[in-house]
């Protein structure tokens, strides 16, 4: 093998492990944070998955959003557009890490700006992984035809990608509900946004190879 192809061969498998870095800490937070608080005492699942920044799990928060951030920012495509996807996904990323939601007691007026923040970074945040699903990894060489794989996989981001977009709107939909409503003891939004976040994890573990590679 020439010293040109090891290298190419090299690259890729770094671009693959990066990927499926980025898919299981995606699928595993959620779940991590959840239990991980219960175990620490704390009573329930909490109302949003940026809720446990106050938490006794707010650091695996603070450190997993921080360490996607990261991931994303190294992400290579094979356009200027796919990077320039990575580079704001993890501004997003970290905005969301560093801007806490709005605490339910005593917020002050300081607290529920940088929770407004927190917001709009949040939102952005789950609509370009959207844009990575959707179109990014859905991309297909002109000059080759899909693999039956390639096929597949590309179901496994569409679904992955409408998801986290259904997970938006309702979202929004909850927001609207009154506050003695059933449905908020529920913990929609903490549900909603688990899905949304296990979606983006399950879509980069596919392009990772992690989940149906080409034989």
């Amino acid at each position: 093998m020439s010293r040109l192809a090891a290298g190419s061969d090299s690259l890729l498998v770094s671009y693959l492990a990066l990927r499926r870095a980025i898919g299981m800490i995606g699928v595993a937070l959620p779940f991590a944070l959840a239990l991980g608080a219960i175990a620490a005492g704390n009573a329930g699942v909490q109302r949003s998955v940026s809720a446990y920044y106050y938490t006794a799990m707010g650091d695996v928060l603070v450190g997993s959003l921080c360490a996607i951030g990261v991931f994303l920012l190294s992400y290579q495509g094979y356009e200027p557009k796919d990077s320039i996807a990575g580079n704001l996904a993890c501004v997003f990323a970290l905005g969301v890490a560093l801007c806490p939601t709005t605490p339910l007691a005593n917020a002050t007026r300081a607290d529920e700006i940088v929770g407004a923040l927190h917001l709009v970074f949040a939102a952005l945040l789950f609509l370009t992984l959207a844009y990575f699903s959707l179109v990014l990894f859905r991309k297909t060489d002109a000059t080759k035809t899909p693999t039956p794989r390639k096929l597949q996989r590309n179901r496994v981001y569409t679904f992955c990608g409408y998801a986290i977009l259904a997970c938006i709107v309702l979202i929004a939909a909850v927001a609207l509900l009154r506050d003695d409503s059933p449905i908020r003891q529920l913990q929609p939004v903490f549900w909603l946004e688990a899905t949304a976040v296990v979606a983006f994890g399950f879509s980069w573990l596919t392009k990772g190879e992690a989940l149906l590679a080409d034989e």
